[in-house]
């Protein structure tokens, strides 16, 4: 608690100094209101900002004006003749910058009289009923203990589990790591985090600069039809435009990063914003004696273009240079050296580049997407950490994908919305591995180099229409998937992916919303170009294919006033065709949670399993003056059980991400002379484990070959760890002077320095007394070289970190 005083002390006089210099500001929003459906203008229509009085009226070209308004977080809500009342999505409004804001507006299609058409800030989606859920910018910008990283403000939302503290792994809804999707303006982005585990989506730190963002649509179910290879969640990340008045620059420096962020004008029509960040976690971790020292830098951009009325596009470009090294020096305490004797060094570097090009025809208009990702992933270790020893582990993969996908969309003026389309990729991926294997007893050495070329496609389509005086919305889509990497996967008719969505107002406040879908995921290149000794495409000969799993989500909304919604949703999932380790005898959707890959190994498609549970979500902008969000959340993850000839039997066993009960409860509040205070509470509980084979792990070979203890699969997760909590503080100062705006910040993680519960580790006696043992390694009585292991007992992993955190902005 000392450090947390000091912190806000400082603070507190740093603000003392700059009170005399703060000077009376005003902010100014300039927009354009347009036709959703033809990019047309939309003359003489009303803008309000929502919750007051000050209005505005759009001229013949659309345009609208406000000047003189006090700096914060705005809507913009619109309504004109003939078409549908609108509440925009949240803004951050500052005076460093002038604010530009599109509001597009759908055209009514029904009589004025027969119905009233209400807007609402809690926006509703033919396609997604349920399951969706809109994260906007303060809840990114002022998250309590998230400090602006976006992977950490998602662990804030439903159905959201999480893992150890210093990763960002997504588990929704009782699904791996793997199964979630993430879009960038559309263009899909193969990692979200720095450090990536290749195939799944865990890492250490988010890659995504909340600077550009706007907003996020977090979908755990209900998928529309245009996003695919998805099993639990897809994420559509919506990017704000370059300032069109002329540049603009922001930095921030936060826990871990430095941030330099630029935005402005190319020409009439053009506009960009880019940005670099550079870590400085490597001297963090070098004054607190870690055994790992990490370091990214990443860079993002966005230029977009309106060529002319009828034709936009827009460039956008992510990517990222991580470098994890030893700290050899950190090697005092039994858990430093045990670290070290099995974390590998590690490199990686990943870009997605694309362009996205739409052009608006009568009532609808096309869009054309066109990327390109790419990882390179490189990871090795030396025995004993001696580059003058041999390599134990050495792995260089790289991945890359140039995809293209083509939509149409469509509203008639009977009110029928047509979404269709087709998407290509091809896929180059490599992979040179070698590493020591010890399995049935015997120690051997595995190398394969291994190159796939394959091409993916796919088609889609869904259509939404509302009935009965809009009492009804009904939203049928379809899709197909298929690889050329096997004649398993090549017919995208066995992989037919019908959904099927309806919503029904019982009054204005009331409603009853349902979907069921049945959705496809291709297993991780790392699986599909896994090779065995002999430099086979082993998994190929298995007949890997793709995952499937059918969802049912059922539930009922309430809004009981213009700024509150609460929602129960239950949820059930089945999977199948879930990829089964033939290595550990268990089901892949356990694993992926770890640095490294996930999915390089034998594999069978042989697996089920299913999860259920359901869902409490309340959110009030005005509760007692707090924008409040609780939610609560049970589920149950299971896999079923398989016999000797991997059938499956009537059981079923929970599998790594079954944590039951997940409680969150955030608030926040602006106060007077622009003081921002937050906090969230966060309850998960325990999850399932697996204990150590403490006669494998001994065994010297078995134990140099990995450097650390194995698993007993045969008692997989048997045993579960503690519940975990912990309380997050934030508070924000801003300060508005003429030109420019600077925003000081306290971020505490783990207020009352709760652990979550761990493992113990069962490590070398050698490792924990830090010199050599007597007689160790030793010969047991049937002639097998063993060490002798002792257990460390888990301290747990999470501590009090207090940050500071300053943005400026002019």
């Amino acid at each position: 608690m000392k450090t947390i005083c000091l912190i806000l002390l400082t603070l507190l006089l740093f603000k003392t100094s700059l009170l005399h210099a703060q000077q009376e500001s005003r902010a100014v929003i300039e927009g354009r209101i347009f036709n959703a459906g033809n990019n047309e203008p939309i003359p003489f229509a009303s803008i309000v900002i929502y919750g007051t009085t000050i209005g505005s009226i759009s001229d013949l070209d659309g345009n609208f004006l406000f000047t003189g308004l006090e700096p914060g977080f705005i809507r913009l809500q619109a309504s004109s003749i003939g078409f549908e009342p609108v509440i925009t999505e949240e803004y951050q409004l500052t005076n460093a910058k002038k604010l530009f804001i599109e509001i597009p507006m759908q055209e009514a299609n029904i009589e004025l009289s027969a119905v009233v058409v209400k807007a609402s800030p809690f926006r509703r989606q033919e396609e997604s009923p349920v399951s969706l859920k809109i994260i906007e910018i303060s809840e990114i910008e002022k998250n309590p203990g998230s400090n602006r990283d976006i992977s950490r403000v998602i662990q804030s939302f439903p159905g959201v589990s999480s893992t150890v503290s210093f990763r960002n792994d997504l588990i929704v809804r009782g699904g791996g790591p793997s199964e979630n999707r993430f879009y960038l303006d559309g263009i899909e982005i193969p990692n979200l985090n720095h450090f990536a585990t290749q195939g799944a989506s865990g890492g250490p730190a988010g890659i995504i600069n909340v600077d550009f963002l706007r907003e996020v649509e977090y979908y755990s179910g209900a998928f529309p039809s245009n996003r695919g290879n998805a099993l639990s969640s897809v994420f559509d990340f919506s990017q704000i435009d370059g300032n069109k008045e002329k540049i603009k620059f922001k930095g921030s420096i936060g826990a871990s990063d430095l941030s330099i962020t630029l935005d402005g004008p190319i020409s009439d029509n053009t506009t960009f914003i880019a940005s670099a960040r550079r870590s400085y976690l490597q001297l963090l971790f070098t004054l607190l004696k870690l055994p790992f020292l990490p370091t990214y830098s990443d860079f993002q951009f966005k230029v977009k273009s309106r060529i002319d009325e009828k034709n936009e596009i827009s460039l956008i470009g992510i990517g990222a240079i991580d470098q994890s090294s030893l700290n050899l020096k950190a090697d005092e305490t039994p858990e430093q050296r045990y670290i070290l004797e099995y974390l590998p060094v590690n490199e990686q570097w990943n870009y997605a580049v694309g362009a996205v090009y739409k052009h608006y025809r009568e009532r609808g208009f096309n869009t054309l997407v066109v990327s390109r990702n790419y990882l390179n992933n490189v990871s090795y270790k030396y025995a004993n950490n001696n580059p003058e020893n041999i390599k134990t582990f050495n792995y260089a993969s790289t991945e890359a994908e140039n995809k293209l996908r083509f939509e149409h969309f469509t509203r008639t003026e009977s009110g029928y919305k047509f979404v269709s389309g087709i998407n290509l990729e091809y896929a180059q991926y490599t992979n040179e591995t070698s590493r020591q294997l010890f399995t049935n007893d015997t120690l051997t050495k595995l190398y394969y180099n291994s190159e796939l070329n394959t091409t993916n496609y796919g088609a889609f389509s869904q259509v939404s229409k509302a009935f009965l005086d809009r009492k009804l919305t009904l939203s049928l889509g379809i899709r197909i998937d298929g690889s050329a990497y096997s004649s398993e996967m090549a017919n995208p008719l066995k992989h037919f992916s019908p959904r099927i969505s309806a919503s029904y107002l019982l009054n204005d406040i009331f409603s009853l919303n349902f979907n069921s879908g049945r959705y496809y995921q291709r297993p991780p290149y790392t699986a599909l170009g896994y090779r065995n000794a002999a430099g086979e495409l082993e998994n190929k000969q298995n007949n890997i294919t793709y995952i499937r799993a059918d969802h049912f989500v059922g539930g009922v909304e309430l809004r009981p006033s213009p700024n509150s919604i609460i929602t129960l949703e239950g949820f059930y999932k089945l999977y199948d065709n879930y990829p089964f380790s033939l290595l550990d005898s268990i089901s892949l959707a356990s694993k992926g949670g770890d640095f490294g890959t996930f999915g390089d190994e034998p594999l069978k498609s042989v697996s089920k399993g299913r999860t259920y549970g359901f869902e409490v979500y309340a959110k009030s902008k005005d509760l007692l003056g707090f924008n409040t969000i609780l939610s609560y959340t049970y589920v149950n993850s299971q896999s079923i059980d398989l016999d000797e000839n991997l059938e499956p039997l009537d059981t079923y066993t929970p599998t790594s991400w079954d944590n039951r009960h997940i409680l969150i409860l955030t608030a926040t509040r602006k106060f007077k002379r622009n003081w921002f205070v937050g906090g969230k509470w966060r309850f998960v509980g325990g999850a399932p484990y697996t204990v150590y084979d403490y006669d494998k792990s001994s065994i010297k070979a078995a134990w140099d070959a990995r450097g650390r203890a194995y698993w007993d699969f045969s008692k997989f997760n048997e045993e579960r760890l503690n519940s975990f909590h912990q309380l997050d503080l934030r508070i924000d100062k801003q300060y508005f002077f003429r030109k420019w705006s600077l925003n000081l910040y306290v971020d505490v993680q783990n207020v009352y320095n709760n652990k979550s519960d761990t493992p113990d580790n069962l490590v070398r006696e050698a490792t924990l007394n830090g010199s050599p043992v007597e007689n160790d390694p030793y010969i047991d009585e049937n002639g097998i070289e063993r060490y002798r292991l002792t257990t460390i007992e888990s301290d747990g992993s999470g501590t009090v970190l207090p940050t500071v955190g300053i943005i400026v902005e002019f």
